[in-house]
């Protein structure tokens, strides 16, 4: 039978004849139909992807070379194009709208021939902590099908979670990857914005989103990382810096890391006493080791949030302005009715409670009078903690944190407590903020049952440090883990 542990040893399975791509699509196209009820999956291209999987295994018996990422089966969320493929947002705006391009990660996938295997259910326009507003209905947890898988990408992460793929692209804006990863007990990667092309990811808020990685362990993120990751003439906001060679990554210490946390992350009121126990635990076990980590003063925590929601709402509500009923996507049915009723009938319909609460707001604080009073004062904060992440990474490699403030919590806990919901992203928003790399690493687990990770930060464009020393707590899993 069919077993997957890491790219690594199924490239050596295909090169040893012990395994087939083919067998590998049917494996996951059988496991992603045995478990329908976690809704992970918008559409499944089986047919294609055996198709794909056979014209590589009759490359690897000509002797030809193998990709990167040969016959590795991948995930996409529902926001990035794929030609030809439907792309929807989680949005009834957009459905049965077909893409006419590829999505410039997706180019680099297929260059280093991986089998993408479907599109994955996601939060409507990637906006939610929870995966619950989907215009396709709510993905569910695989481990506790009564809990939530986090969001945005929740369909991404529950995909790798149940074994439904290798690994699966997602898309961070404040928490998109790292949060449902930490749910779900996987691996979740955000990188530094800009290096990966946002070009064919559909916007949420610009100076935020990034495409991110879902994997069981960090070796894998860090081999599709260093695929997907580089230059690219259509995003002139992409990194012209050369990719490190981030596939090489080892489990031994390639040197001493200086690590700081925030205090006040680990003294908040709203944090779960179990996680605080294990984030401590970690912590004191890394200075047994002789590792240094200080503590570091960050009087801002309870501001980030506001912080992030008045920018990314602001920029959201530019953003979908193009979603109007006349170019592309839904159009009401709704006759004999004007231009400016046309607009208003199309998106009211179109566009779900949660998205349309994001745009409202994001008109709000754009608007003449309050401009100044929020998003003026919200770019402000942001260049004050651009400032302290430079500080920090000035004297420091790491920054470590819980990556959620409590585990899965139960479908419709939060649905009707904004504030709540908001506030899962606590810990998450900085990086976005500031713009640094970011990884929720799975290392413990709740008395509930569920698990929870450990969420470390590092300077802008330093993903090398910052997936060593993951690679480095994952291979020991610390003796502190929450039982």
């Amino acid at each position: 039978m069919f077993r997957y542990s890491s790219i690594k040893d199924y490239h050596n399975a295909l090169q040893n004849g012990q395994t087939t791509c083919v067998e590998a699509v049917h494996f996951y196209v059988d496991a992603i139909a045995a478990r329908p009820g976690l809704n992970a999956f918008l559409e499944v291209f089986a047919q294609e992807a055996l198709a794909k999987a056979a014209e590589l295994d009759a490359h690897r018996a000509g002797g030809a070379k193998m990709g990167k990422l040969h016959g590795v089966i991948v995930g996409i969320k529902d926001v990035i194009c794929y030609k030809g493929h439907a792309v929807s947002a989680g949005s009834k705006i957009l459905e049965n709208f077909t893409s006419v391009y590829n999505a410039t990660a997706v180019d680099k996938l297929l260059e280093e021939e991986a089998i993408i295997i479907g599109r994955q259910n996601c939060d409507e326009f990637a906006m939610g902590s929870s995966s619950e507003n989907s215009a396709f209905g709510p993905v569910k947890n695989a481990l506790d099908e009564s809990r939530v898988p986090g969001g945005s990408s929740g369909g991404s992460a529950v995909s790798v979670q149940a074994g439904l793929a290798m690994v699966s692209l997602g898309s961070d804006t404040g928490g998109s990857v790292r949060q449902p990863a930490d749910f779900c007990g996987v691996v979740g990667l955000k990188p530094s914005y800009g290096r990966i092309s946002r070009y064919g990811l559909i916007a949420y808020a610009s100076s935020f989103d990034q495409i991110g990685i879902f994997a069981q362990s960090v070796e894998d993120a860090a081999l599709v990382l260093e695929v997907i990751a580089g230059k690219d003439n259509f995003d002139s906001t992409v990194s012209q810096q050369d990719v490190p060679a981030f596939g090489t990554i080892s489990q031994t210490p390639s040197k001493t890391y200086k690590i700081a946390y925030f205090k006040q992350a680990l003294e908040h009121l709203g944090l779960d006493p179990e996680i605080r126990t294990a984030v401590q635990g970690l912590i004191d076990q890394l200075r047994s080791q002789g590792i240094q980590v200080d503590p570091i003063e960050f009087n801002l925590l309870d501001q980030v949030v506001p912080t992030y929601y008045v920018l990314t709402t602001a920029e959201a509500s530019s953003n979908l302005s193009r979603f109007d009923g006349v170019r592309y996507g839904h159009r009401t049915s709704i006759a004999n009715i004007d231009l400016n009723q046309l607009y208003k009938a199309s998106r009211t319909e179109g566009f779900g409670k949660e998205v349309q609460r994001r745009i409202l707001l994001g008109t709000f604080v754009l608007s003449s009078g309050y401009f100044d009073a929020y998003f003026t004062k919200a770019q402000q904060v942001r260049r004050i903690l651009w400032n302290k992440a430079n500080e920090v990474f000035s004297g420091y490699d790491l920054l470590i944190s819980p990556t959620v403030p409590a585990p899965a919590f139960k479908l419709g806990e939060k649905s009707e407590d904004q504030v709540a919901m908001f506030l899962a992203d606590i810990y998450t928003v900085f990086a976005n903020l500031v713009g640094i790399p970011a990884i929720s690493i799975p290392l413990f687990q709740h008395s509930n049952g569920m698990p929870f990770g450990l969420q470390l930060m590092s300077s802008h464009f330093k993903e090398t440090d910052l997936l060593q020393f993951s690679a480095q707590l994952m291979a020991a899993k610390p003796s502190q883990s929450v039982k």
